[in-house]
This record gives C-alpha cells, sequence and structure tokens, in this order.
C-alpha cells in the first residue's frame, strides 16, 4: 500500500509541490490546516507530514511554531523548496485583465512589486492552491490566482506571468514529521538537533543557557521564542543545532542548557540539507 504524506492546503499546493519533489514514492494527502495535517500523522492517516515553517521571503509561520510542542511527533528530515510564484488566470485571460489576484497572507508580500506595476489588488485566501481552484470555478477574466505551475495544471488555468516573485531567491523550508524518529541515525553529511526548552526564571538565564553551545563550539542555526498559553511571564525557545546529541560537545552543551532551564524536549534529529552549505 502507497505511503501518504501529508500537508496543509489542497492539491497544487507549495506543500503539494514540496511532497511531489522530495517525497514522490508517496501519496500527498492534502489538509486544510497545518493542525490537521499533524493530526493526519498523529492518528495514523498519514505516515508523515510536510509542513512549512519559514519563507526567506516572508519569515517565519508562526502558527507552526506554536503547534511544534504539542504537536507529539518528531522532526525527521527537512527540505528547501525553491517557490515560483506565478499569476494564473481563466483561459483566454491576459495580465490586464486581471484586477484582483487571491493567495494566501504568506505569499501576498512575495510578489508585491509585480501586484503594484501592474495595478492589481492582492486579496487574502486561506490557500493559494484554493485560490486557484477559486478562479477557475468562477470563470470571471478580472479574477487571478497566485500558484504554483501545479495549480495551473490541475486546475486548468493559464499561466498569465510565470515567477513574478521580487526576490531570485525566494525558497520555503519545510520540516517532515513523524510519530516516531531513530536518534541513532546518522546521514552521510552533517546532522542537525531540534529541542524546546523553557528557562529558568533566574536573571540572565538565557545568557546562561546559551553559554554552554558558544564554549563547547556547537553551531545554534535557530532560536525562535513565543509565548506560552496567555502568560506573559512564560517564553519558550525552538532551537536548532548543528550536531547529533551523541556528539561529545553538543553532550555538553545539552548538559550546561539543562541546568538553567526546567523544561527540555527533544523534537528531532535529521540529516542536513545539502542546500545548507551554500547558505552558509
Amino acid at each position: 500500500m502507497t505511503k501518504k504524506i501529508a500537508f496543509q492546503g489542497e492539491l497544487g499546493a507549495y506543500g503539494h509541490q514540496a511532497c511531489a519533489e522530495t517525497r514522490p514514492d508517496f501519496e500527498p494527502f492534502p489538509c486544510a490546516t497545518f493542525d490537521d495535517a499533524m493530526e493526519a500523522v498523529r492518528s495514523g492517516t498519514a505516515d508523515l507530514g510536510m509542513i512549512a515553517v519559514e519563507n526567506s521571503t516572508y519569515g517565519r509561520v508562526a502558527d507552526v511554531h506554536a503547534l511544534l510542542p504539542k504537536s507529539g511527533l518528531h522532526i525527521v528530515d527537512e527540505a528547501f523548496v525553491r517557490v515560483h510564484v506565478n499569476l494564473l488566470g481563466v483561459p483566454g485571460a491576459t495580465v490586464a485583465d486581471v484586477k484582483d489576484a487571491h493567495g494566501h497572507p504568506v505569499i501576498l508580500p512575495q510578489c508585491s512589486n509585480f501586484l503594484k506595476e501592474n495595478g492589481i489588488t492582492g486579496r487574502v485566501s486561506s490557500d493559494n492552491a484554493r485560490a486557484a481552484r477559486e478562479v477557475a470555478e468562477g470563470g470571471d477574466k478580472s479574477q487571478g490566482a497566485l500558484a504554483s505551475e501545479l495549480a495551473a495544471d490541475i486546475y486548468g488555468l493559464d499561466v498569465l506571468a510565470r515567477q513574478i516573485e521580487d526576490h531570485s531567491n525566494n525558497t520555503t523550508r519545510f520540516l517532515v514529521m513523524a510519530r516516531d524518529t531513530d536518534l541513532t541515525r546518522r546521514g552521510s553529511g552533517e546532522m542537525m538537533t531540534s529541542f524546546i526548552f523553557r528557562v529558568r526564571n533566574i536573571p540572565a538565564a538565557l545568557y546562561k543557557a546559551m553559554g554552554g553551545f558558544a564554549t563547547n563550539g556547537v553551531n545554534m542555526t535557530k532560536l525562535e521564542s513565543y509565548m506560552v498559553g496567555s502568560e506573559f511571564t512564560a517564553t519558550e525557545f525552538y532551537s536548532e543545532i548543528e550536531g547529533h546529541p551523541d556528539d561529545a560537545n553538543v553532550k555538553l552543551a545539552m548538559e550546561e542548557l539543562d541546568y538553567f532551564t526546567d523544561y527540555v524536549k527533544l523534537m528531532g534529529v535529521f540529516p542536513a540539507a545539502p542546500i545548507r552549505q551554500s547558505l552558509r
């Protein structure tokens, strides 16, 4: 039986593109929300989840970082997907015909220059692929969608303008999540370790907790903070570092982190994507 990989959005979404490019042997399983995609993995409906976490133009996908700690899932891989934004329209339409372009709030800022230059108003949609489907169903030449060429193929739309993103390196990073993880797994190259922690309520706790990574030569590539529940006094941090938990320097750094925190949760250990080398 073909394994399934869940993603947020409808068929033709950029999450679908990420699944097709990096897990072509899995059947894409569309979900309305990120939480639904994670639940599909938790329940066993899907084997993996393809979860967008950040875009090089827009920044982080805030909702996801709030969902990660309570997801009950593990990060087992990462994928960087080049995002080309296209203006799609009904057959026969031209760019000049389009008055409104519908897309997810994350994608609208990624092509703001093109929209402004062509006098097109960006309209918020819950999903780029849904926008493409609704434009196809509406049959109105004045309405366009900001989506992938995959979405154009699926919904029978014309690509009116290709690669209209403001920045040529527009890339979205996805985390691949699973119910279980193998912490002994080693890739052929560098490994990444991700974890969530909450510092103790003592002066300079965060500074001291981070000190162990610096003194042990562990490169921290990400540190994101977010509030816990509705309490302004409780802040959790999501972090990613280069290395494996079994590495001697990582062990020492994590031991020091543990001393200055009251909560540490390992989220995943996964091979570093090859593209990371070019990002340095």
